[in-house]
């Protein structure tokens, strides 16, 4: 009998926020990232002549954790879920934690989208969400072989999750998802008529 192994396997991480660090009231939460949208000139500014559709912080705010406290509470949290991936993946940190190095908001309205990409110079990548309307766009995630499987035929439709190009992730308010900062990824369109927002990071070791 052949025998088939699976190598080299690429790790998601999901899990409540709640289940580790203080409690954030989600109303809280969805209410400060509108007040940061609305004050933050900057953002909106580079979100304009950047053709960013809705807004993100990501090119003007670095302190988020120091402005708001929920934002405090936040890392607090993710720190922990980090340690716990970073446990599940093994690494060996020589005696170092895994940091926060950037932190955004992410408000992206109907027909907003963000295209594929990675997080280089970062270790661990994720998201948290804050508001997912009915409709809102998942995560999309490509297997990264992608690039190196040339000649080959398309996967068939009803092929195994671990076979796909691309799987689709659909979080929940309150969902943290991690994933290696390699792992190419995008936000399809939203086609909710709400803003879909949601809370990015990148983790570094050093």
């Amino acid at each position: 009998m052949p025998r088939i192994d699976s190598l080299f396997v690429t790790r998601l991480y999901r899990a409540a926020l709640s289940e580790h660090g203080p409690v954030i009231d989600a109303s809280e939460f969805e209410a400060s990232c509108y007040s940061i949208a609305e004050d933050d000139e900057a953002g909106q500014d580079w979100c304009a002549e950047n053709g960013y559709p809705g807004y993100t912080s990501y090119a003007s705010l670095t302190d988020l954790p120091w402005r708001f406290p929920v934002f405090s509470d936040l890392v607090k949290s993710l720190d922990a879920h980090v340690a716990a991936f970073a446990e599940d993946l093994e690494f060996d940190l020589d005696g170092r934690d895994l940091k926060l190095e950037d932190i955004w908001i992410n408000i992206l309205p109907e027909g907003g989208s963000h295209s594929s990409h990675i997080h280089p110079h970062s270790v661990i990548s994720g998201t948290t969400y804050v508001a997912m309307p009915e409709g809102a766009a998942a995560l999309k995630l490509e297997d990264p072989r992608s690039a190196r499987m040339m000649a080959a035929p398309a996967r068939r439709r009803d092929a195994r999750r671990e076979q796909r190009n691309f799987v689709y992730v659909a979080p929940a308010v309150g969902d943290v998802l991690l994933w290696e900062s390699w792992l190419r990824h995008e936000v399809p369109m939203n086609m909710a008529e709400d803003d879909r927002i949601s809370v990015s990071f990148n983790y570094g070791w050093g």
